[in-house]
């Protein structure tokens, strides 16, 4: 069972961690929690987990190959648009999820030992009828806008394998944006 305080946690660090992999010149963008996702059937999903022997967390980036997501993704990675590339397009999406995941798999492990990220997956929206054959102890969904036009969702599945209980403060800031270590 995952308690409301961790449940709030998972969901904070999520949101913390979006904020992070977003550039900073994207001074207008929201991220909120949403309960319509209807659309997001129609749309593909990049997938990525995050285990632990207590959890595993599994976040899924909806998006469309929209004009707006394209030249989103092109300027995160300082590249021209990738046109109808579609494999480019997808690169970059997979991309940014590990981005994210790496911000939020580092942000876990201030509170948990031993996790691992796995690498991404592209998945059919219409696999998002069946996130409630997965017996999540929570789900949450999330909505990224950019300039007050969404840019894409993403869904956070959380599965216990304990009981899980901790407590993020929302004040609480990261200590290290993290180093590439070479040995």
């Amino acid at each position: 069972m995952i308690s409301p305080h961790a449940q709030e946690g998972f969901d904070l660090l999520l949101i913390r961690s979006l904020k992070a992999s977003l550039p900073s010149a994207l001074q207008h963008s929201e991220i909120g929690i949403t309960s319509d996702v209807t659309s997001l059937i129609e749309q593909e999903a990049v997938v990525l987990t995050v285990s632990s022997y207590l959890f595993r967390l599994m976040v899924m980036i909806h998006f469309k190959q929209d004009a707006q997501t394209r030249s989103y993704m092109a300027g995160l990675h300082e590249t021209s648009e990738t046109g109808d590339d579609k494999q480019a397009f997808h690169d970059a999406i997979a991309e940014y999820g590990n981005l994210f995941c790496g911000i939020l798999n580092r942000e876990l492990g201030s509170y948990f030992p031993h996790i691992g990220m796995s690498t991404p997956n592209f998945l059919d929206g219409h696999c998002l009828s069946y996130i409630q054959m997965l017996n999540c102890s929570h789900i949450q969904h999330f909505a990224v806008d950019v300039d007050g036009s969404p840019l894409f969702h993403v869904s956070l599945c959380v599965s216990a394998y304990d009981d899980i209980d901790f407590e993020v403060a929302e004040d609480e800031a990261s200590a290290s944006t993290g180093e590439l270590e070479l040995f």
